[in-house]
């Protein structure tokens, strides 16, 4: 890391203030990788919980493949964490809540009143999605029943949908979500992928329940937090951490103390958290396989400047244009995006529907990779069955015979 500006520099304007520092691409890319757990060792101590502090956001999703992406995400920083354990970690003690960050996601329960600026913005806009036929009257019957009976899913509040297609739901289910949207219902679970609803009042505890923080300080917190949980970042990767408008950004930034940083290859101004330029970034690389929803990745344009990674979800792509898989999880190794594989579970084998390799040197990381995943989701076996490109087979499979798999 040097200070300095090349010829070559951004002019500067209003909105973008001359770099303090100037970052090569590879320097950008560990305080990345460290700034999200992935480099350095791991803090076992602090757990899953110290991992979504540290993160601010793991994003939900419905698809279960090896496990679930919520699951996937302290696998990747922590190793074989027990799948049990990470879901009593996320959602016992009231140590966090669901709410709609990146997307979807599990939030510290620290970050409660920094939502305050999305919970007015849905009061004030006065639906989301659906409009209830009735909506005082429903709304009160759902207060009604949390209160009395503790919290339900939709399910017990009555059913989800009124029998149509998924999207045609039920007038208590419009009426749960939206008290979820402004804050009065919290979800505090997820139980057999369902949520459970509680009353805010209950669930949140008493020195975080409020709305106080304006607009303007919710903002300014959540742009430092995700500039710390990015290392180093563009204003369009703040904006998109917990998907934010850019203006939004722009309004704060300078409250942030953010570092403006230049970085070498990176078309547009970056902005570094403070505590990430202290000290160089050293330590272990961690080589595990990513969920597509990794906070890491989840944003492709960030992960192909960092990585040269081009990086898409395929699950939503008609198969026969599918070019890497359903569910492909890249492989990290030595800091750098070097294979992927699109994993399937059959009784005790993990299958490798499709791997693909950047180059040969991805061969031993990727056993590697496949043999813990195998041994955390409870295989003893791991089979392929298409390897691009093909002639690293035989060296791959002499890899995880190495392994016992």
């Amino acid at each position: 890391m040097t200070t300095g500006l090349p010829s070559t520099a951004v002019p500067t304007t209003a909105a973008t203030p001359a770099p303090q520092v100037s970052l090569s691409a590879d320097e950008a890319r560990r305080i990345a990788l460290r700034a999200q757990g992935l480099l350095g060792a791991p803090d076992r101590r602090a757990g899953v919980r110290g991992m979504l502090r540290q993160l601010g956001a793991v994003q939900l999703d419905t698809i279960s493949v090896l496990a679930r992406s919520h699951e996937l995400v302290p696998y990747a920083r922590l190793g074989p964490v027990g799948r049990q354990a990470v879901e009593s970690a996320y959602w016992s003690d009231s140590h966090s809540f669901e709410y709609w960050s990146h997307a979807a996601c599990v939030l510290p329960i620290e970050e409660w009143p920094h939502f305050a600026f999305r919970r007015r913005a849905f009061r004030d806009r006065g639906h989301r999605w659906h409009r209830m036929r009735d909506r005082e009257g429903s709304c009160a019957a759902v207060r009604d029943r949390l209160k009395s009976e503790g919290p339900l899913t939709t399910a017990g509040l009555g059913g989800g949908r009124n029998g149509g297609e998924w999207w045609d739901w039920s007038e208590s289910k419009i009426a749960v979500e939206w008290l979820l949207d402004i804050g009065e219902v919290v979800v505090t679970e997820r139980r057999g992928w369902k949520r459970v609803y509680d009353l805010a009042e209950r669930a949140v505890p008493e020195a975080l329940l409020h709305d106080e923080l304006d607009d303007h300080e919710c903002l300014r917190r959540l742009v430092t937090q995700a500039g710390a949980a990015l290392g180093v970042a563009t204003r369009a990767d703040l904006a998109d951490y917990h998907r934010l408008k850019a203006e939004q950004v722009d309004a704060v930034l300078a409250d942030t103390g953010l570092v403006p940083v230049e970085v070498q290859g990176w078309p547009r101004p970056g902005w570094a958290d403070p505590a990430a330029l202290e000290s160089t970034p050293r330590g272990r690389h961690r080589t595990t396989l990513l969920s597509p929803f990794d906070s890491l990745i989840w944003d492709r344009p960030r992960t192909e400047r960092l990585f040269g990674f081009l990086h898409r979800l395929e699950a939503y792509v008609p198969k026969p244009k599918r070019v890497h898989g359903y569910f492909a999880m890249p492989l990290l190794a030595g800091g750098k995006l070097v294979g992927r594989v699109d994993p399937a579970r059959e009784g005790t084998t993990l299958v490798a529907r499709q791997l693909s390799l950047e180059s040969t040197k991805a061969v031993e990381p990727m056993a590697r990779a496949l043999g813990e995943a195998a041994s955390w989701v409870g295989c003893d076996a791991v089979r392929v069955e298409r390897c691009v490109p093909e002639e690293m087979r035989p060296r791959l499979g002499t890899a995880l015979d190495e392994l016992g798999l």
